[in-house]
C-alpha cells in the first residue's frame, strides 16, 4: 500500500510540474522513501522504482535541454526487435503501440535498414527543386496500388513529411479547389470545412482547427474561420452541416485518437451523395486506419464504391517509423491545383521514399493483408474473453482495436507497463491497441495474459475506491 500511494503521489505531482520541476526528481523522491520490502513487489516485472539509474540521469538531462509537453513515464528505450522494446536497464517490453501506430513491420527491421543504409550512401535529399527517382516510384507505387485494390480513383499524390502536414495540404487543396469552381459570387463564401466530434486531425492551426477537443483547442484560440463540427455517424445531421458554403469533408473512416469509431456505411454514403451535391471535396484521414491497418490496403475499401473521397491523406505507418506523409488526390482536383500554390522543403526526399516504397510493397501484398485480418480477429477474440465490469466493448477492424471501460482506463496503462506491456488510452475511457502489424499470435496471447493481471488489479482497486 505504500508503495502504490507513492507512485500515486508521484504521478500527480509530474502532472502538476511546473517549468522547473522535473520528472526525475519526483521519481527520485519516490524511490527513497518506498522500503525495500515494498519496493520490490515480485508482481512488478518492470517496477518504475526498480529503474536502472542511469535512467533518471538521463531523465534529468531531456528535463534541462527540451521542452515538456507530453507526460512520460520514467523510462528510457534504447533499442527494439520486433514487437519487443528494451529499455536502459536491458528490460524487455511487449510494445502493443507500435510508436501510435507507425511501426508497421516492428522495430529495427533488417529491410528497414538496409534500405537506409544503401540510399544514405547515395542522396538523402534534393529538395523539391528537382527529381528524384525514390520519389517517382513511391508516387507510381501508392495510385496504381490503390486503383488495383478498390475503387478510389487516385491520379496524383503530393508527398509531406508528417500527417499534419498532409492534413493542411488537404485543407489548402479544398479551398483552392472551391475558389475556382464556385458558382459567380460565391468565390468568397465557399471556404467551410466540417470535421466531425472525436476526431483527430492533427495539432497545427488548421488541422487543430478541424480537430474538436476543446483541451487540445482551447489554449489556442482563435483558431482558423469556417470550421463545423458535427457528430460522427449521424446521417439525419449531414445536411444541416454540410451547405452550399462547405468546401470540405475531413473525416476518419475509423477514428483511433477518438476512441476506434467505426464509421457506418450509410454515413459515408450520406458525405459522399451530399458533397456532390453541394460541390465540396470529401476528405479521408487515413493517417492512422490506412496502409493495411485494417487488412486492407485502406480503410474505406471495406465499403462501398460509393464511398470513395476526392483526397486522401496517409502517413504513420508509410516508411515504419522514418517522417512521410502524402495527400492522394484525384483528377478533379488535381487539375486545379498549379506551381507556386503548395510546397515543402523535405517532402518527398529520396531517403524517405526509398524506405515508403519497400515498406509499402511488403503491406501491399494479398497474403501479408490476409493474415492482418486473422491476426486481428484473434486479437478481437482474446480482448472478448477478458471478462471484467469495468469492461464496456471492444470494438475492432484488423489491426486498430479499441477496449472502452466504464470508468477512465489512464491507470491501466502504468499498471500493464510495471508488467511488461505498453499499451496507449483513446478518448471516451478506451484503450488503444495499434501493435505492428506482423505481430504474431503468440506475442498476442502473452501481452493478453499480462492485461488480464493489470486489469485485475485496475479493478480491485477501483473497487475499492468506490466501496
Amino acid at each position: 500500500m505504500l508503495r502504490n500511494s507513492l507512485f500515486t503521489a508521484s504521478r500527480a505531482m509530474l502532472a502538476r510540474q511546473s517549468r522547473t520541476a522535473t520528472a526525475s526528481i519526483a521519481i527520485r523522491a519516490m524511490a527513497t522513501q518506498a522500503s525495500p520490502a515494498v519496493a520490490h513487489n515480485h508482481a512488478l516485472s518492470h517496477a518504475d522504482v526498480d529503474a536502472d539509474p542511469k535512467t533518471l540521469d538521463i531523465i534529468d538531462k531531456h528535463a534541462k535541454y527540451t521542452l515538456t509537453t507530453y507526460g512520460r513515464p520514467p523510462v528510457v528505450f534504447t533499442h527494439g526487435k520486433g514487437s519487443y522494446l528494451y529499455d536502459v536497464g536491458h528490460r524487455e517490453y511487449l510494445d502493443f503501440t507500435a510508436g501510435i501506430a507507425v511501426n508497421a513491420l516492428g522495430h529495427s527491421d533488417p529491410e528497414v535498414a538496409r534500405i537506409l543504409f544503401d540510399q544514405a550512401k547515395t542522396v538523402v535529399h534534393l529538395s523539391n527543386l528537382y527529381y528524384n527517382i525514390p520519389a517517382g516510384e513511391l508516387a507510381e507505387q501508392l495510385i496504381e496500388g490503390t486503383r488495383a485494390s478498390g475503387d478510389f480513383n487516385a491520379s496524383k499524390i503530393f508527398f509531406s513529411n508528417s500527417g499534419t502536414e498532409a492534413n493542411e495540404g488537404a485543407l489548402k487543396f479544398a479551398r483552392k479547389v472551391a475558389k475556382v469552381t464556385a458558382k459567380p459570387g460565391q468565390e468568397n463564401n465557399k471556404f467551410g470545412v466540417v470535421s466531425f466530434k472525436n476526431g483527430f486531425h492533427g495539432r497545427s492551426m488548421g488541422a487543430l482547427s478541424a480537430t474538436p477537443n476543446p483541451k487540445y483547442q482551447k489554449p489556442f484560440l482563435p483558431l482558423v474561420p469556417g470550421f463545423a463540427h458535427a457528430p460522427f455517424n449521424d446521417v439525419e445531421a449531414v445536411d444541416q452541416y454540410v451547405t452550399e458554403e462547405t468546401c470540405a469533408v475531413i473525416v476518419e473512416p475509423i477514428q483511433g485518437e477518438g476512441g476506434i469509431n467505426v464509421a457506418s456505411e450509410a454515413f459515408l454514403k450520406k458525405l459522399r451523395s451530399r458533397c456532390n451535391e453541394v460541390g465540396a471535396l470529401l476528405i479521408y484521414d487515413e493517417i492512422q486506419c490506412g496502409l493495411g491497418r485494417t487488412g486492407k490496403l485502406w480503410a474505406h475499401q471495406h465499403f462501398s464504391h460509393e464511398c470513395t473521397p476526392d483526397i486522401l491523406t496517409m502517413a504513420k505507418p508509410l516508411a515504419n517509423g522514418f517522417p512521410i506523409g502524402a495527400i492522394m488526390i484525384t483528377d478533379k482536383v488535381a487539375e486545379k491545383i498549379v506551381i507556386g500554390d503548395h510546397g515543402t522543403t523535405f517532402g518527398g526526399n529520396p531517403l524517405g521514399c526509398a524506405v515508403a516504397s519497400s515498406v509499402l510493397r511488403r503491406i501491399n501484398n494479398p497474403e501479408f493483408l490476409d493474415t492482418v485480418n486473422q491476426t486481428g480477429e484473434h486479437f478481437k477474440g482474446q480482448l472478448e474473453s477478458i471478462k471484467s465490469p469495468l469492461i464496456k466493448e471492444v470494438r475492432s477492424k484488423g489491426m486498430i482495436l479499441g477496449m472502452e471501460f466504464r470508468v477512465d482506463p489512464a491507470p491501466l496503462v502504468a499498471l500493464a507497463r510495471e508488467r511488461g506491456l505498453l499499451i496507449i488510452t483513446a478518448a471516451n475511457n478506451t484503450v488503444r491497441f495499434v501493435p505492428a502489424l506482423n505481430i504474431s499470435k503468440a506475442e498476442i496471447d502473452q501481452g493478453i495474459s499480462i492485461l488480464k493481471q493489470a486489469i485485475q488489479v485496475f479493478e480491485d482497486r477501483t473497487m475499492d475506491v468506490e466501496a
